[in-house]
């Protein structure tokens, strides 16, 4: 059929399969937006699950809900490679001016940037080798002591009394929050704890890998008090369907049953790979509707497109003692699997996996669901070690 009018074609209008059966957790979200703009107290949101189920579409939902509800949002996605400081200033600066520019009494913007200036400084940020700084006199004292743990909280709650002088709530969205330091998350939930105790209209809301609560445990033990963290997973057998049939026939095609049975098969209720296979299978299909014979024929291009896509972009980064590794998990088969047993198939100690297993975890390729238990982070990642590395 024709490929321009594929409902699974990014932005094609219909709601992305990540959205489907999510209903609780938008809830969720507009309660929380709702509570925090009156300046009651609530638990931020962390999102947790494996890659390809969704999160950072949800995450992007829920940002047009606080736009919705006159929210100022700051959107991060953490890397590896990026400290926390260098990606808040940014937006935070930007924020701290836009807040200075809205008329009205006070002068809480001002002095948020001048401790902006102080936290930079405290920090010694540079970018590319290039000092960061800003066109004002600093601040002494509040937030510029190059601790951040002491720095970070001081300095949203510069930012959060500039923002609530203006009534502007603030919304801080950050994906990927594994790849933060100890450190930094510790810096980050102390700064956010002293937003809860202060009721004001600043709000975390966060994406991570399945290891994010016991990360956020470890750092502070109060976390689970401020936090909740649903569990993001693959759709049920009902909704995958549902996410796979409904935008199609809100274009007028069908898909038989016995179709939509194999999609999920193949999928496992993933909405990643259920919008790879809805698409291939829709440009496969030469009329309504779709049929079982399209979607067998379009799963040699989804697969050809997820090895080179979606897992060979993680695939590369690792070394090749970290492929062995991995190669020696997906051969014990799906699901998750003791140390002492991917040892066995390595032939190696028990001992000796340690650090090829820490690497693997602080790239998020792999976590601990049980002590002494390993699973890959991304669906399906067994298969395509199996065909990557025969």
């Amino acid at each position: 059929m024709d490929p321009i009018a594929n409902p699974f074609s990014p932005g094609a209008g219909s709601p992305p399969p990540e959205l489907v059966g999510r209903a609780g957790i938008l809830e969720e979200a507009r309660i929380l937006l709702g509570r925090i703009k009156v300046r009651r107290p609530e638990k931020s949101i962390l999102l947790t699950g494996l890659r390809g189920v969704g999160k950072t579409v949800l995450l992007n939902e829920i940002e047009r809900l606080a736009i919705q509800e006159g929210y100022r949002t700051l959107a991060l996605e953490a890397h590896e490679d990026k400290s926390l400081a260098a990606m808040l200033v940014p937006p935070l600066r930007k924020l701290l001016h836009e807040l200075d520019r809205i008329a009205g009494a006070g002068n809480k913007a001002k002095r948020g940037l001048a401790v902006l200036k102080g936290f930079i400084n405290g920090v010694r940020l540079t970018v590319h080798g290039v000092e960061v700084g800003l066109d004002i006199e600093a601040e002494t004292g509040a937030a510029d002591s190059g601790d951040l743990e002491s720095d970070l909280p001081n300095l949203f709650m510069a930012v959060a009394e500039a923002a609530a002088e203006r009534g502007i709530p603030v919304a801080l969205l950050i994906d990927e929050l594994q790849y933060f330091t100890p450190n930094e998350l510790s810096a980050l939930i102390m700064a956010m704890h002293k937003m809860q105790q202060s009721r004001m209209p600043f709000v975390l809301l966060g994406a991570g890998l399945p290891i994010l609560p016991g990360l956020a445990g470890e750092s502070k033990s109060y976390a689970e008090r401020l936090f909740s963290f649903p569990k993001i997973g693959a759709l049920c057998e009902a909704d995958a369907k549902k996410a796979v049939s409904d935008p199609t026939r809100a274009v007028g095609v069908d898909i038989e049953p016995d179709a939509l049975d194999e999609i999920f098969q193949l999928t496992q209720g993933y909405p990643y790979f259920l919008q790879e296979w809805g698409y291939q299978s829709w440009n496969h299909a030469m009329a309504s509707p779709i049929t079982l014979a399209d979607v067998r024929s379009a799963t040699a291009r989804v697969i050809a497109r997820l090895d080179e896509n979606f897992f060979r972009v993680r695939f590369d980064r690792l070394t090749p003692g970290e492929k062995r590794f991995m190669r020696a998990m997906a051969g014990l088969g799906p699901g998750a699997h003791r140390s002492s047993a991917i040892a066995d198939a390595l032939h190696l100690k028990l001992s000796s996996l340690g650090p090829a297993r820490a690497n693997l975890i602080r790239k998020g390729m792999i976590y601990s669901p049980a002590h002494g238990d390993m699973a890959f982070t991304v669906p399906l990642f067994d298969e395509f070690m199996r065909r990557v590395m025969p």
